[in-house]
């Protein structure tokens, strides 16, 4: 008998044109999208002369910002010890490189395509050269026509000498690779000037390369990132999932470390913390990770429950004597007994044979020994010599405190949600009354709260910094969009998911991680993204309650320098770049994202 087999099914190639007949088709097929395509584009231009108008205005004097890049970036960090922002930055993008490269990242360029992106780009400059208000400078305008024909140029031949039919990818390591040797020659060729304030003195030299002290670092981080991305591959082949869990352990923890102890420097009073704070970190890991290894033996579920009952009420009596000053207790000793209880709670939940066992026991010792260094690291006082507090500003702010509200209010999100949804009417309560409350309240209110009512109500003799109340409003605030994001998800796995989840013996949390979550999470892949990019344009707020970000610095500190007073316009372009491309890139990564996982797809 012959072999039936069914056909594969392909999903058609996807007819390309040319220019002119994509245009025809898609722009001017009819009257009516004549008419839109002429008075969209008018508008389109109209904006964009505004724009150029008010970037080149006779009135923008935009040394303001070039002088006060450094007060932009990072406030008024200690210039003696600003090798440390550029070994925080080496450090980040080392690691940005790593996941390029173990994760295999390859947006997919064909050498086509980057000849159309660089016709575009030269179309359009040359648009944009044609909309240059009469104040441009001369060698700007020059520059856009040389970068329009050359862009063009080359695009043209690129796509003359490759037909349609030997069309080829081009790999992203030799894509990066170009990237950065383009910014590298910019940086090394480009006579935008030096700026600066040395010795409180604000100097300004036109017509030369920015310094060197700019210069060598970041060749240095640019280099970093490409060779990463190099190695990170390497190693994906070879040890793959060792060193992609390396790589997420860094995400969650690195940066906490790069900010509370390289940027931050403590000064660490050694003898102490060699008779306190390792006796302390040790006992719990140590006895901790003991007590979860033997009530993780199977049939110990009910004695694990009773222990972390017992744990539990212990934790919130030393919580309570705090607030009443009964005895002295360390805060990190009060925190370590709350997280050992509901670890112990937990217990039931990954018992099993013995490598189950070892892997939490491990991850709760590993656990303890990060928490209990960064927590002294964060007590400990700092040796930067600042003029005023906080030692964060700018856009190490900015990105720092949206990076670490995302990923602490991702899970609470989905915990919230989860709870939304559950069967059981306490949780269910809860999280829609704390989903309901925050989302009642306005969020500038939640940062007041937290930054001076807060400590109202904290115990004798614990205190909150103002970057720490920040954290923890926006942190709350986030997590409750965030549980409403993903619980539309939930909704979208069907029934018989569940069904059959319960028909292969399933457990509740395995039903839950395995199936349930991975769907619902691919089916909010946009929703959450939204949330990301509003959660970093919120972050704002933070001059309202003291803190100095991107635009604090922009629209107050520079206007109201001798040398710059009034000045806000150049500023606030500046900025408006900055949030404009880091939401962009948020949101072009997440549709690569989706493609990729093909959310949104009938299936």
């Amino acid at each position: 008998m012959s072999e039936i087999t069914a056909p594969i099914e392909t999903r058609p190639e996807e007819p390309s044109h040319t220019a002119g007949r994509w245009i025809r088709d898609n722009l001017f097929s009819s009257v009516s999208n004549t008419i839109q395509t002429v008075v969209f584009s008018a508008i389109v231009l109209g904006l964009l002369r505004w724009i150029l108008g008010q970037v080149f205005s006779e009135d923008a004097d935009w040394s303001s910002v070039a002088t006060n890049l450094r007060l932009l970036m990072s406030y008024n960090y200690p210039t003696e010890q600003f090798v440390r922002i550029w070994v925080a930055a080496a450090a980040i993008f080392l690691m940005l490189g790593l996941s390029l490269g173990a994760w295999g990242i390859d947006p997919g360029f064909s050498v086509r395509r980057s000849a159309r992106t660089l016709i575009s780009t030269g179309v359009f400059a040359l648009v944009v050269r044609l909309l240059l208000p009469s104040s441009t400078p001369d060698a700007i305008a020059m520059a856009m026509i040389v970068i329009g024909v050359v862009a063009i140029v080359i695009g043209g031949v690129v796509m003359r000498a490759v037909p349609k039919s030997s069309d080829r990818r081009v790999s992203f390591t030799a894509a990066l690779g170009v990237m950065v040797g383009l910014v590298l020659a910019v940086v090394w060729l480009v006579p935008f000037g030096s700026y600066g304030v040395a010795e409180g003195e604000r100097y300004a030299v036109p017509g030369v390369t920015v310094a060197s002290s700019t210069k060598v670092p970041w060749t240095i981080v640019l280099l970093l990132v490409f060779f990463a991305q190099i190695l990170g591959r390497r190693l994906g082949v070879s040890v793959g999932s060792v060193i992609r869990r390396s790589i997420v352990a860094f995400w969650v923890i690195g940066p906490a470390f790069i900010i509370f102890l390289v940027l931050r420097d403590p000064s660490f009073d050694w003898a102490h913390v060699w008779s306190t704070d390792v006796p302390m970190a040790a006992a719990f890991a140590l006895g901790g990770g003991a007590l979860l290894y033997a009530l993780g033996r199977p049939g110990r579920d009910d004695l694990a429950r009773v222990v972390g009952a017992l744990l539990l009420a212990l934790a919130l009596f030393h919580w309570v004597a705090a607030f009443f000053g009964w005895y002295p207790m360390l805060q990190k000793a009060r925190i370590s007994f709350l997280l050992i209880a509901l670890a112990v709670l937990l217990v039931p939940t990954f018992a099993g044979e013995r490598s189950a066992r070892v892997r939490f026991a491990g991850a709760w010792v590993g656990f303890m020994v990060v928490l209990h260094w960064l927590i002294t690291g964060i007590n400990t006082p700092s040796t930067l010599e600042i003029s005023a507090p906080p030692f964060l500003g700018g856009l190490v702010l900015t990105v720092g405190i949206a990076y670490y509200v995302m990923l602490v209010s991702f899970p609470l999100g989905v915990l919230l949600s989860l709870a939304r949804t559950s069967k059981m009417p306490i949780f269910r309560v809860m999280s829609t009354t704390y989903i309901e409350v925050i989302r009642g309240v306005p969020l500038i209110t939640v940062l007041f709260f937290f930054s001076i009512m807060l400590p109202l109500f904290l115990p004798r003799g614990m205190g909150i910094s103002d970057l720490a109340a920040v954290f923890a409003g926006y942190t709350v605030f986030s997590a409750a969009y965030m549980a409403e994001n993903i619980r539309g998800g939930l909704q979208s796995v069907r029934r018989g998911q569940y069904e059959a989840a319960d028909a292969l013996g399933l457990t509740t949390v395995q039903r839950t991680t395995l199936i349930v979550l991975p769907q619902a999470l691919r089916v909010s892949i946009p929703n959450l993204v939204g949330q990301a990019i509003a959660t970093f344009k919120e972050t704002s707020l933070i001059a309202i309650v003291g803190g100095f970000d991107l635009l604090r610095i922009a629209n107050s500190t520079i206007p109201n320098q001798p040398d710059f007073l009034g000045q806000k316009r150049p500023g606030l372009l500046f900025i408006s770049l900055v949030y404009f491309v880091v939401a962009y890139t948020m949101s072009k990564s997440s549709q690569r994202l989706e493609a990729r996982l093909q959310a949104g797809q009938a299936r």
